[in-house]
């Protein structure tokens, strides 16, 4: 994306948050937004001078709600606030992720409704396009008052406190990036500190970025298993499109679709089509695999539709209504957005689990359909992909355990002011793991069908699955004695994510 991508006029796309976040697109501040923040701004300074205690603007936070703050001690209220609450543990989060926070969070701040200064909009933004991104730690958040934890660190960062990587990576005081970068540290007054900490940023930050990725991964579900269906001597009549339309299901009709298209042409599924192939039906692993790939496509439209409303959401507390009301909510909850993550953690796990299978049915003699055990060069000298298969069923079983869900178990926090959490952070946390051990077993089970495709020679593979088996060839070498496995799988993983493997199928794929 060469465009800055504009805050503040409308709710952002979930492509331009992956552009921003990932890719280090740019952004601008829409001209109009600015001067309603400014507009809205007014509102909080009248409350500031009210005697009347007003929560978030001359009171303490969370169970010090009641607690009346004097003017001349509230800038000190928003710096403890913040520092307090910059209370992160653990491993530092993935920079992408930390940019998704720092957008999401501006986004919010320039829609006039949270009352803060036109200048901490323009901080945020000039700290993105710039490149200084907060260190924020693994572990902190409940998920309610939203992500208070990592964006409480950002809010750090922009005070000039804290440590941040700058545009090189490097890890420098904030107060360094930030004069370097040329950009005035924040002074916050009344009602900042609430508003750039209370939100679900994190959580649906990541959301996007899994939906992003996961686009791509089901698609190369679709290639793997038309790669092992293919050299398996599978047979592709199952997935006619008369067939799918009996169970009007989408994401199902999606994934057969793929297979069709994967599989056509392909003279390796014709040179057992006809009556003399007397298997009457292939295993399940091989014919339901547009049921299960399918049912974590239609998992991602309802998450997809879940994330879509969060972007045109206004998080904070307490909120400035249009009508100029200033009113507590508990919108900052992040139910809504820790159920899906919990929901696409189930289907990633099964998406794999399926995938395993096909890969150990390649490998064994009894079910392959004449391939040598293992797919091993020379049978007992050699092991073949005997141990990749290891590494996948390994990775399955940990799928397992990160797709029970963290959205159920709650624990009270702020001496039961907050006594009922979302723990979408922790939800949004293991997605990310388990997206990363799916790209890995897809990886392991294209590399063992492009293998197990040259063994079929001199039967050709179709032209989709056989560029595929090209790509690989180009990082992985073909049949042979055993070697180093490791790089080879780390290369088609690395092939995997990047979405080179669906490119190729879908590029030269006959439709």
């Amino acid at each position: 994306m060469t465009e800055p991508v504009l805050v503040g006029a409308a709710p952002l796309s979930p492509e331009q948050v992956v552009a921003v976040a990932r890719h280090g697109a740019s952004v601008a501040l829409d001209g109009e937004a600015m001067r309603k923040v400014a507009e809205t701004r007014g509102v909080i300074e009248e409350l500031a001078a009210d005697p009347h205690p007003h929560y978030g603007v001359s009171t303490g936070f969370g169970a010090l709600a009641t607690t009346f703050i004097a003017p001349e001690r509230r800038r000190q209220l928003q710096a403890s606030l913040i520092r307090s609450h910059a209370a992160g543990t653990g491993a530092e989060v993935e920079v992408e992720v930390v940019r998704a926070l720092q957008l999401l969070r501006l986004q919010t701040l320039a829609s006039a409704r949270t009352g803060v200064r036109r200048r901490v909009v323009e901080t945020y933004a000039a700290m993105l396009n710039a490149g200084v991104t907060p260190v924020v730690r693994e572990y902190g958040s409940l998920g309610c008052s939203g992500d208070l934890a990592p964006l409480a660190h950002i809010a750090l960062a922009a005070i000039g406190e804290g440590e941040v990587r700058d545009a090189s990576g490097s890890l420098v005081p904030a107060s360094d990036a930030l004069a370097a970068a040329g950009i005035e540290p924040l002074v916050l007054v009344e009602k900042e500190g609430l508003a750039l900490i209370n939100g679900t940023d994190g959580m649906l930050g990541m959301l996007l970025l899994a939906l992003h990725d996961l686009e791509t991964l089901l698609t190369t579900a679709d290639i793997a298993a038309a790669m092992s269906i293919e050299s398996q001597f599978g047979t592709d009549a199952v997935f006619a499109a008369d067939l799918m339309a009996l169970r009007p299901q989408t994401g199902q009709a999606r994934s057969a679709a793929n297979l069709r298209v994967f599989l056509a042409d392909s003279p390796m599924v014709a040179s057992h089509a006809g009556p003399e192939d007397g298997r009457v039906q292939d295993a399940y692993s091989l014919r339901c695999s547009p049921q299960v790939h399918g049912t974590a496509r239609d998992t991602m439209e309802h998450a997809s539709n879940i994330a879509s409303r969060e972007l045109a959401s206004v998080i904070d507390n307490p909120v400035i209504t249009v009508d100029g009301r200033i009113e507590s909510n508990g919108n900052f909850h992040g139910a809504p957005v820790a159920a899906v993550l919990d929901f696409l953690a189930i289907s990633v796990a099964d998406v794999a689990s399926i995938s395993e299978r096909r890969t150990d049915r390649a490998l064994d003699p009894a079910r392959s359909r004449g391939l040598p055990p293992f797919l091993a060069h020379e049978v007992g000298v050699d092991s073949g992909l005997m141990i990749a298969q290891y590494a996948a069923a390994g990775i399955v079983s940990e799928l397992k355990r990160l797709a029970v869900p963290a959205s159920v178990d709650s624990i009270p926090s702020s001496a039961m002011q907050e006594d009922h959490v979302s723990m979408g952070w922790a939800a949004a946390r293991k997605l990310r793991r388990a997206i990363d051990g799916l790209t890995r077993v897809l990886a392991i089970e294209v590399l063992t069908g492009a293998r197990a495709l040259d063994l079929r020679a001199p039967l050709e593979a179709g032209p989709a699955t056989g560029a595929v088996r090209d790509l690989v060839r180009t990082v992985a070498d073909g049949p042979g004695p055993d070697r180093f496995l490791s790089p080879e799988m780390e290369a088609v993983t690395e092939l995997v994510r990047s979405g080179a493997v669906a490119r190729a199928a879908k590029e030269n794929a006959h439709v």
